[in-house]
């Protein structure tokens, strides 16, 4: 919704062409990755492991996904956190 007000402020518009080129594209940098589910869920918590350490995080609320584009693949975490663990 949000990113729909700003294409139009900026007089853009995403057509279904260029948005199931996009999903292509990402289809094909993951399978070219061979990152599998089970791979991405071992990840997953491994990382909640290691930040349940220093803060409190809502575990439901987590998202782990890669994101790719034409030269590179980041990896994103979003968690809610909770609070800090005082030491």
């Amino acid at each position: 919704m949000f990113n729909d007000l700003i294409q139009k402020l900026r007089g853009t518009k995403t057509t279904s062409s260029q948005a199931a080129k996009k999903r292509l594209k990402f289809a094909i940098v993951y399978d070219n990755l061979e990152v599998s589910d089970e791979v991405l869920d071992s990840l997953k918590h491994d990382i909640i492991e290691v930040i349940s350490r220093y803060f409190e995080i809502d575990t439901r609320g987590i998202s782990l996904d890669i994101d790719r584009s034409d030269e590179s693949s980041s990896l994103v975490l979003n968690t809610p956190i909770l609070s800090a663990i005082r030491r």
